[in-house]
């Protein structure tokens, strides 16, 4: 049977729950041999983030000790310069020849995947995972939708019959909440309680990186 590898990519300015407990649903419920956390160097749709690669590798580190099943992989951070995900696609694909290559979305990131440097490619790498988000449907008419009706696959099964080209979408259980929304909180010296795992609550109350930003 083909080992089934999950890759979730992001910023992680910092982690938070609302990116480690769908993508544990997803873990899960597709039974994924491993799942690799992988945050990007310097993103190319969204500003720079503030902490810096050092910082958001330890926030990470911390994080994912409640999720000892996951690995945070920092090939990213190591190459520098712009991420894009169809790089670390071909990366893994020549690391794990063997296994199925699973990519983690959220709703919202699909809505512009036809705008990702070589998406096309990315389908032959991958299938895409992609998990409910706040705020975002799957209509028809969006592109969500458009994208879903030509290489949307009916169940989880499907992972197993192919090696990459499918869009799968797994209900996951919603959480309102960003970075954005934790670093706000930082700033004004608010709990992040429920909003981070502890060990990493702890390590952002004693560092204080976001207080000044």
């Amino acid at each position: 049977m083909q080992k089934l590898i999950g890759i979730f990519g992001g910023t992680f300015d910092p982690v938070h729950y609302g990116h480690l407990k769908p993508a544990q649903e997803i873990f899960q419920r597709l039974r994924l041999d491993e799942l690799r956390v992988v945050p990007c160097f310097r993103p190319v749709h969204r500003d720079p983030p503030l902490a810096d690669p050092d910082q958001r590798i330890e926030m990470l580190q911390l994080a994912l000790r409640e999720f000892p099943r996951f690995m945070a992989d920092d090939r990213e951070l190591r190459r520098g310069g712009d991420s894009y995900t169809v790089d670390t696609l071909e990366e893994m694909h020549r690391e794990f020849p063997r296994a199925t290559l699973c990519l983690l979305l959220g709703q919202d990131a699909l809505e512009g995947f036809r705008k990702w440097r070589r998406w096309r490619h990315i389908l032959k790498l991958a299938h895409l995972l992609v998990c409910a988000r706040p705020g975002y449907g799957l209509e028809r008419g969006s592109e969500r939708g458009k994208l879903i009706a030509e290489f949307g696959i009916p169940s989880e099964a499907g992972l197993r019959d192919r090696p990459s080209g499918g869009i799968l979408p797994v209900a996951t259980a919603q959480y309102d909440i960003s970075s954005t929304l934790v670093r706000q909180r930082l700033r004004e010296r608010q709990s992040v309680e429920g909003l981070v795992p502890p060990a990493l609550a702890e390590w952002l109350n004693e560092n204080r990186i976001y207080e000044v930003n």
